[in-house]
């Protein structure tokens, strides 16, 4: 039974943040918990290392989120800064395809323009990640840990047991997993308040319900069109597409799906992909149709994300629930700090960040 201060459950990005703050003063007694076999939570890419390529660059087209706003997401861009990371602006030159009906064919229309502009990273959110994590002692951070039940035993501390009966014992947790899969997954003892855990199951995990495709192309043809890469469509399997190429690395055009959950498991994975490659084409032409690699990442089939209650799509990020019990033994014993909980940007990578730092805080303030 291995024993720390804090016990950190989940290692994406609020998971590694809290962690990365820890370190940053100089406290080390702490312990990572994560489910999966790898870091990054609801952060995942598809790499790619392109030799023909300017410094070789090493491409990762993110299969979860990929944007973020530094013009108002302030905390997240200064990380970003700090780290020495590279960002770049969401290639959004050109026209658009919109195809609304099966008797109409797609057209094209001036395309829309963010402001303040959405923000990818060089080497994708992979990259935020992946610079936490070496800045992390790797003892610290055990990965195929999924934490099963937390009991707080009559003398404080909390023991958490993972499967295949490991255990570990905190004096505090802090919660980086969504609050609907902790309410779900994780067997309280005592139970944490109903009011609380109500909330908790009644929070939205973002991504939960979604899927992306992404298809990879030696060039951006679509621009030598003037188009931007973005397409609107009514009629799928993509609603949603963008241009994901990386500057000086392969091309790619990634889509949301607006299949539903029940619709997607009707068909293989093959069967998805080679309709989305005759949607490419109908948008943006026969070479759409030939991507030198393409893959789908369905959230909803993740068990560490998403649960029977995310199967349908909220349309907003939600609202933040309590992070923690307003009284009862659980108060000063666990705080949540994943995505969710933050204030401001509940369900955003930046919210990740919010939550974490208020997480660190109030531990530290005890």
């Amino acid at each position: 039974m291995q024993t720390s201060r804090i016990a950190i459950v989940g290692a994406g990005l609020a998971g590694l943040y809290a962690a990365y703050l820890l370190e940053q003063r100089g406290i080390t007694d702490y312990v990572v918990l994560e489910a999966r076999e790898r870091v990054g939570g609801r952060i995942a890419s598809v790499v790619l290392n392109d030799e023909g390529a300017q410094d070789s660059v090493t491409a990762a087209f993110d299969l979860g989120p990929s944007w973020f706003w530094p013009g108002f997401q302030h905390a997240l861009g200064e990380l970003v800064q700090s780290l020495g990371l590279v960002s770049f602006v969401q290639h959004e030159t050109g026209d658009m395809i919109v195809e609304r009906s099966h008797q109409t064919p797609p057209v094209r229309m001036q395309g829309f323009v963010n402001q303040p502009s959405s923000m990818r990273l060089r080497g994708g959110m992979k990259a935020l990640t992946d610079a936490l994590h070496l800045r992390i002692d790797p003892s610290r951070i055990l990965t195929g840990k999924a934490v099963q039940s937390m009991t707080q035993t009559p003398d404080g501390p909390v023991e958490l047991l993972c499967g295949a009966g490991q255990r570990y014992v905190a004096q505090h947790v802090l919660l980086a997993v969504p609050p609907r899969l902790a309410s779900q997954a994780i067997k309280f003892s005592p139970p944490l308040p109903q009011q609380l855990i109500h909330q908790w199951a009644g929070t939205a995990t973002w991504m939960a319900p979604h899927a992306k495709y992404v298809a990879l192309y030696s060039t951006p043809f679509w621009r030598d069109q003037q188009l931007s890469g973005e397409a609107r469509s009514l009629l799928g399997p993509l609603g949603e597409i963008h241009d994901a190429s990386h500057p000086g690395g392969h091309s790619a055009l990634f889509g949301f799906f607006s299949l539903p959950v029940n619709a997607r498991e009707q068909l293989s994975d093959e069967a998805l992909r080679q309709h989305c490659r005759a949607q490419l084409a109908r948008l943006f032409g026969p070479n759409a149709a030939s991507p030198l690699l393409d893959v789908i990442k369905d959230w909803a089939r993740e068990p560490f994300t998403a649960t029977n209650a995310d199967q349908i799509p909220s349309e907003h990020h939600g609202i933040a629930p309590s992070n923690r019990a307003a009284e009862g033994p659980w108060q000063h014993r666990l705080t949540g700090i994943g995505s969710e909980w933050g204030e401001h940007y509940a369900g955003y990578l930046a919210g990740a960040i919010e939550a974490a730092e208020r997480g660190v805080a109030d531990l530290l303030a005890k």
